[in-house]
Order: structure tokens, then sequence, then C-alpha cells
């Protein structure tokens, strides 16, 4: 299995086209949508079930573990970096260690350039035992006390910022990381190209269901239970922090997603029918890196200039400018403007982010 899953594509479009419209909202008019908190875990767990079929099809091609490995790193080192750059150029000097996705995912992609020939199994007891130990890393390091203002912030210490890398940033190592060796493990059943009959993605959707079912358990039997497992171990569905509830139901999801998406929606791909919507979602998942960093760009320079030259201060707009009617239109002209330059492009792979990423790195 070398080629382009129409059903990645389409998610990671949905992940895409959630953040955007998040962002915009949120930024602009402080609005948060009822859908916030769904494109992120989508993406990370993306990240990793991509990263099994981009390192699959390598070595298919034959070239040796130890130049995949290589390659590997020298992506996730890039993906790192940019995240910095991205946190000092976009969210301004202060923020430059909030640990953003970007520097997440980054970090992910070392871990399973190095994990991902381990067995199946111990891939997942790995994520386990990440979504176990969050929370009592989180009660540990005083998770509140670094969101004090509603935001992300730490001292400029060492001990400070490894404290926010692994715990308490937002996306901090533990737990996001169960949702990319997920995804890899996940696509490392499905999609493998050895196996003497296809796998059915029906059981993954199971216990994708199975997770998501967990959740809402957990969300219903958290005001019965000692307040030691309630507040400290559990903590309702809020994604920052991420909580064992979110983390399950999000997961869950995905599974789900993934799955159904393998089951249904590849094979009519493969048919020929739906080629323009599949092609848009091709377009967007092909530049999703891109997309996600100039998004950023396009709505919150404008906001910091206008913010330090009315009154002095860059962030005196933040979540003040405008409507949020008028913030979500535009988040949606831009992604309108996205898909008209990015099918102008073409799919010459010599554009944007993901292009520098292989030139550098490839």
């Amino acid at each position: 299995m070398t080629g382009r899953l129409v059903s990645i594509d389409l998610l990671r479009t949905v992940a895409i086209v959630t953040m955007v419209l998040v962002h915009f909202a949120e930024n602009l008019s402080g609005h948060t949508p009822a859908f916030a908190g769904i494109g992120a875990p989508l993406f990370v767990f993306l990240s990793g079930a991509s990263y099994f079929l981009w390192s699959d099809a390598r070595l298919a091609r034959g070239e040796s573990e130890v130049e995949v490995t290589r390659i590997s790193v020298r992506r996730g080192l890039f993906v790192f970096g940019a995240g910095f750059a991205f946190n000092l150029f976009v969210w301004l000097p202060e923020d430059l260690f909030n640990w953003d996705v970007l520097t997440f995912i980054g970090s992910a992609l070392v871990l399973l350039a190095f994990v991902r020939r381990l067995p199946r199994a111990i891939l997942l007891l790995i994520a386990a035992m990440a979504l176990i130990v969050a929370p009592i890393l989180r009660g540990m390091a005083d998770y509140p006390a670094y969101w004090e203002s509603g935001h992300f912030e730490c001292e400029l210490t060492l001990s400070e910022i490894l404290v926010g890398y692994i715990a308490t940033g937002y996306f901090p190592l533990f737990p996001w990381i169960a949702l990319s060796l997920a995804g890899h493990a996940t696509a490392s059943w499905l999609f493998a190209r050895r196996v003497a009959r296809p796998r059915d993605p029906m059981r993954t959707a199971s216990i994708g269901a199975a997770l998501a079912a967990a959740s809402v358990a957990l969300l219903l039997v958290r005001p019965y239970l000692p307040e030691a497992a309630s507040t400290r171990f559990l903590g309702g569905w809020t994604m920052f922090p991420p909580t064992m509830e979110y983390a399950l139901g999000t997961l869950g999801m995905a599974l789900v997603l993934l799955s159904l998406g393998h089951r249904f929606v590849d094979p009519i791909a493969e048919s020929g029918r739906f080629r323009g919507l599949f092609g848009i979602a091709r377009t967007f998942s092909r530049y999703s890196l891109t997309i996600y960093i100039v998004h950023h760009v396009v709505h919150l320079w404008p906001l910091w200039i206008y913010g330090y030259r009315a009154t002095g201060e860059p962030t005196a707009y933040w979540k003040l400018a405008m409507p949020v009617g008028a913030s979500m239109a535009l988040g949606v002209a831009f992604l309108v403007a996205c898909l008209a330059i990015l099918r102008a492009v073409g799919p010459r792979r010599s554009f944007g982010f993901e292009a520098l990423m292989r030139w550098i790195c490839d």
C-alpha cells in the first residue's frame, strides 16, 4: 500500500479546515466554536498514520532502514525548528516556548523514527502509558499555575521550559504522543503490504467506538467518583489540559473515521467517482503544513500591526477585533483563496513548506 489514500486526504482536510475556522473565530472574535478541539487530535493521529505510509513506501522502493531513519530524523527536526520559527514570528517572542502543535509533531516524527520497528503491541502499550502518566505529571507540575491568565505562560528557565514540553504546554509530549503512536500502529495494521488477506477496517472501527464509549462513560460517572479520581485523574471534556476523557474520545473518533473511510471511501475513489471532491481533499491534504502556517500569518500579522499602530500594544485587539460572523466569513474566504491558488499551482510538489522540507531533508 504505497499510493495516496483518499480517506486520509479527506480526514486531513477536515482537520485543517476545522483548525482554520476555529483559529479565525478565537483569535479575531474571542469565540470558541462548538467543533473546537476536534481538528488538532485528528491532525496528530493522521501524522502517525501518514508516517507509516511514507516510511513503508520508501522501504518498498529499496531504501535502507538506516536511510529512512536519517531522513525521518531530519524531517522531524525540520518541523520542530519550524515550530520555533512559527512561535517567534507569528506568536511573538514571548511565546517562543509555548510548545504548539508543530514542535510536538516534529518531536513525534523523531520518536517514530526510532520506535517504528517495535511490535505493534509495544507501541500501543507506550501509548496507553502516556495517557495514564499525563494527568500524574500535570498534578506534579501544578498545571493550573502555568495557565493563570487563560493561556500557557512559563518562566524562561530550563526546568520550566522542560516541564512545558513534557506536561503543561499547549501540546506537551504527554499525552499527545499517544495519538501519534496509535495512528502509526493503526496504519501498520490496516495498510500493511505483506499480509495474507486484507485487514478488516471494522475491527479498528469497533476499537475506536469502544474508546469513545469509554470516554462518555467517564464523563457520566465522574461526578460520582472520589475527588482524587474526578479532579486529578479525570477532568471533564477539555483540550487544555487534554484530559483522559478528551484523549480517549478524540482517539476513538479518529480510529472510527479512518477505519470507516478506508472501508467505504477508498473503494469509491479507486472506482474513479467523485474525482472533483477527492481532488479538493488531496490539494488541502498535500499542503496542510503550508496552510496551517500561512493562515496564522494572514489573520494574526494584520492584528498585531494594527494593534501596535493604534495603541502601542500588538495584542490590544486580540479576540476583540470583529464579530464572530465576520471572522468566520474571513476564515471561509481564506480557505477558498487557498484552494484557488493551490489548484493553480498544480501538483508539481515544488511549492510550500512541504517542498522546502523535502529539499532540505530528503
